[in-house]
């Protein structure tokens, strides 16, 4: 098989286009000799000549407009590999692999996504959802180039593996079916449901949030029912089954379900974003590290005007 060269078959094409060794030369910074040497050596390499003399000059024989048109679509392709390279030095192209839990994908990857879309459109996105802990694992694994994650489950901010991107405290409110005695009374706090049959999981992050809430209110909660799922506890709150701690970003709207906002003072959990270390430099996960700040940005002011029952 012949030995192609691209380097040289470049010089051979642009030879085609300037027509004389020393125009060559100069648009290219060569020497009118290394020119010449670099097609004899081409033309040694694929076995057939390239050159014919005429008069003072030199043109392209029928075997290199043959090779050359052959070696076109090439040329074409090794553009749009540069572009290709440019863009994705400069971060404005590349795949970036995003493992989040379930209610951070609508409230903050998405969002994320779409504002990619128009202002880098280069950059894709691949999401893998995955419970909070199991991001970090597969962050930990290579599996992923960004966690999201709930701080509660984050190993140290001190650990050395990782580069942590607060985003969001997200508000937990308290869901009440519409008929509760206490749906409507106004300043509603924790403390005022220390009796009632709690909704939440039997163990995880969100057992251990709600928990900790209520305990640091002054009680410890009474799980009436166990359920992990959203749509679960909620379908139980509104058949007067029990009460909830929801976060603000995962609730949405249930007509059979009061939300009731605890207050300033009240609980909240805090999402981040986490890379390998140093992985943040990379101009591609930077900018999706951007657009999900803005994404967390726009969140907190949807929670801040969102009006609650």
């Amino acid at each position: 098989m012949a030995e192609w060269d691209i380097r040289k078959l470049q010089i051979l094409r642009t030879l085609r286009e300037r027509e004389t060794v020393t125009a060559t030369a100069e648009a290219l910074h060569m020497t009118p000799s290394a020119v010449s040497q670099q097609l004899t050596n081409l033309a040694r390499q694929l076995g057939v000549p390239l050159l014919e003399a005429r008069g003072r000059r030199v043109r392209l024989t029928d075997a290199a407009r043959l090779v050359l048109t052959h070696t076109e679509p090439l040329f074409e392709q090794l553009e749009r590999a540069e572009a290709a390279l440019a863009a994705y030095t400069e971060g404005e192209a590349g795949e970036v692999r995003v493992g989040a839990f379930s209610t951070s994908v609508p409230a903050l990857v998405v969002p994320a996504v779409r504002a990619l879309r128009e202002a880098h459109p280069g950059v894709t996105v691949r999401v893998r959802e995955a419970e909070a802990a199991e991001a970090y694992d597969l962050l930990t694994a290579g599996d992923v180039d960004v966690a999201l994650s709930l701080a509660a489950s984050a190993p140290s901010a001190a650990d050395p593996r990782f580069t942590q991107v607060p985003l969001l405290a997200d508000p937990l409110d308290v869901a009440l079916p519409p008929g509760h005695p206490l749906a409507r009374t106004p300043a509603l706090s924790l403390t005022d449901l220390a009796a009632e049959p709690w909704i939440f999981g039997g163990s995880g992050p969100w057992s251990d949030i709600t928990r900790r809430a209520c305990e640091s209110a002054g009680f410890s909660p009474h799980q009436g029912h166990s359920a992990s799922g959203w749509t679960a506890i909620l379908a139980m709150v509104e058949a007067g089954m029990g009460v909830a701690l929801v976060p603000r970003m995962a609730a949405g709207r249930r007509a059979g379900v009061v939300l009731r906002d605890l207050g300033a003072d009240g609980p909240v959990r805090h999402v981040t974003a986490a890379v390998r270390r140093g992985g943040e430099t990379g101009r591609a996960v930077s900018r999706v590290l951007g657009a999900l700040r803005e994404a967390a940005a726009d969140g907190r002011s949807g929670v801040d005007s969102d009006a609650r029952p």
